[in-house]
């Protein structure tokens, strides 16, 4: 086992990693990081529409780009010790193929179109469509979202393929199937052919995609023609079967193999989502939330089959047997903006730098590309590093966290976020801290909900970019939920997560648990809640929910 290694490969929003992983100590070999080049240009987007959508080729050229990176980095005879590549993505991240499986924007007459690119997550031009699922659902007898949490979300697969479908006459022509991301790159890897070849996880098939033991598989066509005629029979290009994440989906195909400098014997797993892996490799427990903490958040739980026996979470992200460690019931909540929501406090604070400054004549535009960046750099840490030292004040300005809508608990990405109590003294770190804070409330949010509907949260457990880089958030984040929080020692936990899958999928483990044993690089420290401000805190939480329920009714107006 000592000479075993494996590859993780995690697609972020902005970026895609891979690390090489050895199975016997879980100690990384090697990692690079690929910056997506026509995202970053920010092509094929529209923020004002609320329009996200990603090329396949950024995802390609990354793939191939981190893994050749890092063999590199290996050394002499790394390719030789690989056994497997297990992949996770973002999620709901779904594009329109045709019956071979390939992705619309990779065909010529569909090269530049954004339709025909994969939506992403953040994506929230299907408002219409769910709300046509979810009037729909409420129709039928039969509740075909009853193990989503009730509601039907923008951000997910068939509220995107419907859109699609409305929108561009010409992809809707040429689609075929409807595809996620994590499920098309193993696919891709392992040389299918056609649609049908292609193995869909349980982890995106449940959780975005109403698949379900108790409907035999997807809901019938009877109930999605109801939404819409556009998506009559468009189960029967879909799938019947899916798998667990632990199990293979091939072997490495001859041109893989050969872009890549791999074997043909290389293990290729089945793809999930980028936080149900994550979770497994920040060692997630039973009923200890796991909290992906990045641009989003996506909080994972677990639990014993047994004890969810007629358990209905409402208002999350689904409940799944087998989503994120086979054998349990895996549960997924979130926010939809958490590290976007400093992006884009920061961002306003840089406008002068990046408008202003550039067009000063004291100083060449050079230099002041250079401080535009430097200051933007900094902006966060510097905000983090002087609201931290702001004793919390039962009359502090206040904040709504709905910057891109709300994922959990009940879905609904029309609403805003807001703002208040502000006056003459409200200066940068202070609206910083109301953001900053707004997040942890929402994070309690979900901790009250499944507590509210009979399951308990007996921990919290951060991984992620902000939960190892701010110190500032997490201690807020114990003191908000009153409950300590445990920072996984992984800069890589989803890419780790994902290599342990891969272990799993080639036979080295019979159990992602022992994986998760063997593999697992333990916790580097805990958040204690402070009790001085658990008064103050549940004070202020009762405002945020006061708020938060006026800011509907103004959205709803």
């Amino acid at each position: 086992m000592s000479s075993s290694w494996v590859i993780g490969v995690d697609y972020g929003t902005d970026s895609v990693r891979a690390i090489i992983v050895d199975v016997h100590n879980g100690q990384e070999i090697a990692s690079a990081v690929f910056y997506y080049p026509r995202w970053k240009d920010g092509l094929y987007c529209n923020a004002a529409e609320s329009r996200f959508r990603q090329h396949p080729l950024d995802y390609i050229e990354g793939l191939e780009a981190t893994i050749r990176q890092c063999l590199k980095q290996a050394g002499p005879g790394a390719a030789a010790r690989i056994k497997a590549i297990s992949v996770d993505t973002t999620g709901s991240t779904p594009v329109a193929v045709d019956e071979t499986g390939t992705p619309l924007a990779l065909t010529p007459a569909f090269r530049d179109n954004p339709n025909a690119m994969f939506v992403l997550w953040k994506d929230h031009t299907a408002l219409k469509e769910a709300a046509a699922i979810n009037a729909t659902a409420a129709s039928f007898e039969q509740n075909y979202l009853r193990f989503v949490g009730g509601i039907y979300s923008s951000e997910w697969f068939w509220a995107k393929l419907l859109h699609i479908l409305r929108a561009d006459e010409a992809v809707r022509n040429a689609t075929y199937s409807w595809v996620e991301h994590c499920d098309w790159i193993p696919f891709l890897l392992s040389g299918g052919k056609h649609i049908r070849q292609m193995k869909r996880g349980i982890c995106s098939a449940g959780h975005k995609a109403l698949f379900a033991t108790e409907f035999c598989g997807l809901p019938p066509d009877a109930f999605f023609s109801a939404v819409d005629p556009l998506l009559q029979g468009f189960t029967k290009r879909l799938f019947t079967r899916t798998y667990t994440a632990g199990e293979a989906a091939g072997h490495l195909c001859p041109e893989w193999a050969e872009r890549l400098g791999l074997s043909t014997a290389v293990v290729i797993g089945i793809g999930a989502f980028d936080a149900h892996m994550g979770a497994v490799g920040g060692q997630i427990e039973p009923y200890h939330l796991s909290k992906v903490m990045g641009t989003s958040t996506c909080d994972m739980l677990v639990a014993p089959m047994e004890e969810m026996e007629h358990k209905l979470v409402k208002g999350i992200c689904g409940q799944v047997p087998g989503s994120v460690i086979p054998g349990m019931m895996g549960m997924e909540a979130g926010q939809s903006a958490f590290g976007d929501a400093y992006a884009w406090f920061s961002n306003v604070l840089a406008w002068p730098l990046q408008h202003l400054v550039s067009s000063s004549p004291l100083i060449t535009p050079e230099i002041a590309a250079q401080l535009a960046q430097e200051a933007s750099g900094r902006m966060i840490t510097e905000l983090s590093r002087q609201a931290a030292q702001l004793s919390p004040q039962e009359q502090d300005e206040l904040g709504v966290d709905w910057l891109n809508g709300r994922r959990t608990p009940d879905a609904d990405q029309s609403l805003r976020g807001t703002l208040t109590g502000l006056n003459l003294a409200s200066d940068a770190p202070r609206i910083f801290r109301a953001v900053a804070e707004s997040t942890c409330f929402g994070a309690k949010a979900i901790v009250e909900r499944f507590e509210r509907e009979g399951v308990p949260v007996k921990g919290l457990i951060g991984i992620g970019g902000v939960a190892k880089k701010s110190a500032f958030i997490m201690q807020m984040m114990a003191d908000v939920m009153n409950m300590s929080i445990r920072i996984h020692r992984s800069e890589q936990t989803c890419a780790l997560g994902a290599a342990m899958f891969a272990a799993t999928a080639a036979g080295i483990f019979t159990r992602v648990e022992d994986a998760m044993e063997a593999m697992g690089q333990g916790f580097e420290v805990t958040y204690q809640p402070n009790g001085r401000y658990t008064g103050l805190y549940e004070n202020r939480y009762r405002k945020y929910k006061a708020l938060g329920a006026f800011t509907t009714t103004i959205n709803n107006d």
